[in-house]
């Protein structure tokens, strides 16, 4: 429905920013290290979420397509609701998440502001492979990237569907092909190396 929304910082508080884009203010809450980031008076670009219930509407916003994808797979984490997601990635750097997560690091998950020992238990057993930057792998280049978010899509593990594109990308003549059909000859060939085929 909306992906950005680009303008004026016009205010900013601790949980929230101001953007004033043509005759629109829009009032969107954000983690607090994304608001840091923000000056008043400048021009800015906040990837948005909008959140619907009801009995409410809330617009949830993020410097970074990668911090929105953050704060959505939190929200399958049973317990973490839109304003818990965002203020964990509130208080911990990007890489230190990804990092904390990987390495299954639950005393520094269990040092972020209002994160407590049983939801970050449950955040290593949801969230372990599933935030590493396809930007890490050996499959760097923005087509591939694309692959690994649509077998992240399928449910697939992020570093398990990065190391299948790669394994089929060195696996795979495909001098003779277009763009095209050489990502779905590649995203084919990753579906069977996930698969064990």
């Amino acid at each position: 429905m909306f992906n950005s929304i680009r303008g004026i910082v016009s205010a900013k508080s601790g949980e929230a920013v101001f953007i004033l884009s043509g005759d629109i203010e829009w009032d969107i809450a954000m983690p607090a290290n994304d608001i840091q980031e923000l000056t008043l008076n400048s021009e800015c670009r906040v990837f948005i979420w909008l959140y619907h219930r009801e009995d409410q509407m809330r617009l949830f916003g993020f410097i970074s397509e990668k911090r929105r994808t953050t704060f959505l797979e939190l929200l399958k984490v049973e317990g973490i609701g839109p304003k818990g997601a965002v203020k964990i990635i509130g208080g911990i750097s990007q890489d230190d998440l990804e990092k904390a997560l990987e390495a299954g690091d639950l005393a520094r998950l269990e040092a972020v502001p209002g994160l407590g020992k049983k939801t970050a238990q449950k955040m290593l057993l949801s969230l372990k492979g599933k935030l590493v930057s396809a930007q890490s792998t050996s499959v760097g280049s923005s087509p591939y990237n694309d692959l690994v978010e649509a077998l992240v899509g399928m449910g697939y593990d992020r570093r398990a569907a990065s190391e299948a594109l790669a394994k089929a990308n060195a696996g795979t003549d495909g001098a003779n092909l277009s763009e095209t059909e050489r990502e779905k000859l590649l995203f084919k060939e990753a579906i069977m190396y996930l698969s064990g085929a």
